[in-house]
């Protein structure tokens, strides 16, 4: 495992002297030396306050903050050497790019020879060698953002902050300035933190994320790990789309949960957290996880559920459909185009899947 070089311990921040509220509750937190760590989380969680203590635009009502084992909490901005992304990407326009990547060299007084040389480093690691004598206007969003990251990195920080860099772009720019995040980061080793409140961004770039909500961290774990081994029904239902089945825990014995679903049946599911017999859960499952074959009502199997097609909408790779459950119940379900004949809406259908795929949360 490598080392941190990043800490933070028991950072909170206070929303204001009268207010009594916290931005930030309680934050231990460590960033791996080359790592791409990513604060997930909605509007309002406290993973962009986070960024900004680090960056040392916001500074912590208590706590420390750690950079290479020196605690810079209160120190100003530009005596952290840390290199910052914005999403607005902050670029002078009167400055050609050549410029606007050196410019913090220049600040710091390297001389014109290494700042030419490190200019030329930082633009080909972007893939833009030959766009120096352009001003940004002349640039498309995402080579703006590539501009932006090589002066972020030129004057080789120990880490690279990016506050939702990848905002004002449109859905498939977006998509790919993804994939060149991620390999400028493999290729370069670059220890690097991103805010997102984009959950399929976050699956994509990073190799560890932190799931924030309510100033805390709710979750720290690899993409895999937090799509398929979410630790509460919040980070469920925030990353990635679930189906989330209300009910009344039935018996948990031999690491199997059994649930009565308020739509009706009793299945079963993996218990995750403290659940009594008796108390209310819920049980969520992804829509990709789950099986759907046209059934008469005679031939609904034991360990499945019966349910009603309601709509079945194309998009493309997979098929959407949104299925009626019992009483009152819903269930949304992906399924592959090639995954043959869909059964025709307001037919009835069998609805199944592997336990191991369901877990069963206390209710929150």
């Amino acid at each position: 495992m490598a080392e941190a070089l990043v800490r933070f311990e028991g950072v909170r921040k206070a929303y204001g002297p009268a207010s009594g509220g916290y931005a930030v509750r309680q934050l231990d937190l460590e960033v791996r030396r080359g790592e791409l760590l990513t604060l997930l989380g909605p509007s309002g969680s406290g993973k962009t306050t986070t960024l900004m203590m680090l960056a040392g635009f916001e500074q912590p009502s208590e706590g420390r903050i750690l950079l290479q084992g020196r605690d810079i909490a209160r120190l100003p901005p530009h005596k952290r050497g840390i290199g910052v992304v914005f999403q607005s990407y902050a670029l002078f326009p009167h400055m050609s790019v050549a410029e606007n990547v050196a410019f913090p060299l220049e600040v710091r007084g390297v001389s014109k020879v290494e700042r030419k040389a490190r200019v030329a480093k930082a633009l080909a690691a972007v893939r833009l060698d030959s766009f120096g004598d352009r001003r940004p206007a002349q640039l498309s969003g995402g080579q703006q953002q590539r501009v932006a990251l090589a002066r972020a990195m030129v004057f080789e920080p120990p880490i690279v902050l990016l506050d939702e860099p990848l905002g004002a772009l449109d859905k498939a720019l977006r998509e790919e300035m993804q994939f060149e995040i991620r390999d400028i980061h493999q290729r370069l080793g670059v220890t690097m933190m991103y805010v997102t409140h984009d959950q399929q961004e976050a699956l994509t770039l990073s190799d560890r994320i932190a799931v924030f909500e309510g100033g805390l961290v709710r979750q720290l774990a690899t993409p895999r790990e937090i799509y398929d081994r979410p630790a509460n029904a919040f980070v469920a239902g925030f990353v990635g789309e679930n189906n989330r089945l209300p009910g009344r825990v039935v018996a948990v014995e031999d690491g199997e949960a059994r649930v009565s679903l308020d739509c009706g049946p009793e299945v079963p599911a993996r218990p995750v957290g403290t659940l009594a017999a008796g108390g209310r859960c819920v049980v969520t499952i992804r829509p990709e996880r789950v099986g759907v074959v046209p059934v008469l009502a005679a031939d609904i199997g034991d360990d499945a559920m019966a349910g009603i097609l309601r709509e079945a909408i194309f998009q493309g790779d997979h098929v959407r459909l949104k299925l009626a459950l019992g009483d009152n119940g819903d269930m949304v379900v992906k399924r592959m185009v090639a995954g043959g004949r869909l059964p025709e809406p307001g037919s009835m259908v069998s609805v199944a899947w592997n336990p191991e795929h369901a877990l069963a949360f206390p209710s929150e």
